[in-house]
């Protein structure tokens, strides 16, 4: 019988997570570019296989590891001490190997070369923005579950802001360090070339820490509520 300590446990379901997220993005696009040459309907596809295996896997895994998959994640709830330091990292080498190995699976289920670096530069002040946006959102969604007790929600709410910011950010919402670069060793649809995958973490990063505050602001710990704001006008019954 197979068996693994806990800690073991949480860090192989940390990187089976990162390793199949990624080749359901990066085999979705393969397979979308062979059925469409039509680019919306491409991403269309690519994002519904993105959000429901995201959603599978929050609901699988999420029990075991937390379901975190995304350096920034991990270091959101690090800094929070969600989760200790050993541990966080642990996480972060198993995300990114998983993510890496997912690409090049999803290379030789399409059999395309194992590693071909990208040649997709994604760049520009109006792409890092996008992603900014969307991590924010992502980790101001996840805080505001834990906070609130509604963590049975995650496979729903957290891959539907992905697939919402698929469309209404520039980026198309990467919004993990760890998808990033394991996209920078594929040369299909979801690649991203290497160049480009640094300013794109660090504006995950950004954003990561601004979903931390938009958390802390409005969905502080308990006994940390703000007090209310002193407004004019009549006073409202709050009870």
């Amino acid at each position: 019988m197979l068996t693994l300590a806990p800690a073991a446990r949480r860090v192989v379901a940390e990187f089976l997570g990162a390793m199949i997220l990624v080749a359901a993005v990066v085999g979705s696009g393969i397979m979308a570019t062979t059925l469409t040459d039509d680019v919306g309907v491409q991403l269309l596809m690519n994002m519904l296989a993105t959000v429901l295996v995201l959603g599978l896997l929050i609901w699988t895994l999420g029990p075991v590891s937390g379901a975190h998959f995304n350096p920034a994640v991990t270091g959101v709830a690090l800094v929070r001490r969600e989760i200790p330091g050993r541990e966080a990292a642990a996480y972060v080498p198993a995300q990114v190997g998983g993510a890496i190995a997912g690409a090049i699976l999803a290379n030789l289920m399409f059999d395309l070369p194992a590693v071909e670096l990208s040649t997709t530069a994604r760049s520009g002040s109006n792409l890092l923005l996008g992603e900014v946006v969307a991590t924010a959102g992502l980790l101001w969604i996840i805080g505001a579950l834990t906070r609130t007790g509604n963590g049975r929600l995650g496979p729903a709410l957290v891959p539907a802001w992905i697939g919402a910011a698929y469309f209404f950010t520039s980026s198309t919402s990467f919004a993990n360090p760890a998808v990033t670069i394991g996209r920078a060793f594929t040369d299909t649809f979801a690649g991203i070339a290497p160049a480009s995958v640094l300013p794109f973490v660090a504006a995950q990063l950004v954003g990561a820490a601004i979903g931390a505050l938009q958390t802390e602001l409005f969905h502080p710990r308990p006994g940390r509520t703000p007090e209310p704001l002193d407004l004019p006008g009549p006073v409202h019954d709050r009870t």
